[in-house]
């Protein structure tokens, strides 16, 4: 497929990509044109946005130091391009990513509509009824730790959420040790992983020296927690998942807690088994202390440490990670990375 025509390139001389931004100018959206705009094997062809069409790049972000004007989307602007990035709110993606699939793109889908497996799911985590089931069976789930061999042949790749790529890769390598109580997951969130547009909740007045829950029970993103956990347990994993938001702008801290199956064994067996499940991997870090949120701010890294709780007999995994980056954009280079066959790491060497 994809990966015998990028041989025949590669053979010919180096390869550039053409990428397009649907959906540009949210936090994702100006992320992603950063590290596209930097990338070694990309050109941007089209940056779209409703609000913006028009205006200059360097207008709207002067930072992104950027050049070119934002332009409505359609698909004449896309199409064509190698790789198209959909960065619209949930719902409102599938049928851009339709079209964009039809007009020969290969899709990277930043919005919740391609990352559950079973389309009847998305009537009861979102709300509406998935009108293409045949791209949801079709979609490759993007965690390159834990589907790395399906995306070089991958049409359509959905990029996780923010909170499940931090928990999710807090639990794969224990994902068979948890006993029948399940896991507890608590995560704490900055601002911009609420978008960019302010509300009554997510406003500076609002979180600036204040620290709160919301969605405290049945968040849309524990479903997506609960499809992966458990696929990798090879059973049904209950989880219960709190969401928290924090007065700063970016970042999410995750610590999972769980009652080992076989009893405690030690930080030190925890944390090895940790290096061991994520040898080799580019931006898994394990750590001996616990990370912190500035450890990971602006670059694609997740790092993990492990403590056990002996007198509540429980384990417990701290993550880390930048969530408009590792748990966004960033991410979605990677996918892209690995698609094309580039080095893993091109474009995201620097912090964005």
């Amino acid at each position: 497929m994809y990966s015998h025509a990028l041989v025949e390139k590669r053979a010919k001389g180096p390869i550039v990509v053409t990428a397009s931004v649907v959906g540009a100018t949210g936090y994702t959206g100006a992320v992603l044109t950063d590290i596209l705009s930097s990338h070694p094997d990309v050109r941007l062809q089209a940056l779209t946005s409703k609000s913006y069409a028009g205006d200059r790049v360097c207008d709207v972000f002067p930072h992104l130091r950027v050049s070119g004007v934002y332009t409505q989307y359609s698909a004449e602007a896309v199409g064509g391009s190698d790789v198209a990035f959909v960065c619209y709110p949930h719902a409102e993606s599938h049928a851009v990513v339709a079209q964009l699939l039809d007009e020969g793109c290969r899709v990277i889908d930043l919005s919740a509509d391609f990352r559950l497996k079973d389309p009847e799911a998305y009537a009861l985590w979102y709300g509406f009824d998935h009108p293409r089931k045949d791209l949801v069976r079709e979609a490759v789930f993007g965690l390159p730790e834990k589907y790395r061999a399906q995306l070089p042949g991958a049409r359509l790749v959905a990029n996780p959420g923010c909170y499940p790529t931090g928990a999710i890769l807090a639990v794969l390598p224990v994902a068979s040790d948890i006993d029948a109580s399940g896991l507890v997951i608590d995560s704490k969130s900055g601002v911009s992983g609420a978008g960019r547009n302010p509300s009554a909740k997510t406003h500076f007045c609002a979180v600036e020296g204040d620290f709160r829950a919301y969605n405290e029970v049945g968040h849309r993103h524990t479903s997506e927690m609960i499809q992966e956990v458990s696929g990798a347990a090879g059973h049904a994993v209950t989880i219960s998942f709190t969401p928290h938001l924090l007065p700063v702008d970016r970042g999410i801290l995750t610590t999972m807690y769980f009652r080992p199956l076989r009893g405690l064994v030690g930080d030190q067996a925890w944390t090895q088994k940790y290096r061991d499940f994520y040898a080799g991997e580019p931006f898994v870090e394990v750590c001996d202390a616990v990370p912190a949120l500035s450890e990971v701010a602006y670059t694609n890294y997740c790092r993990l440490a492990v403590r056990e709780d002996p007198a509540a007999g429980l384990v417990k995994v701290f993550s880390v990670i930048d969530n408009l980056v590792k748990g966004a954009s960033g991410q979605a280079v990677q996918n892209m990375n690995c698609m094309f066959g580039f080095p893993e790491d091109a474009g995201l060497q620097r912090k964005v």
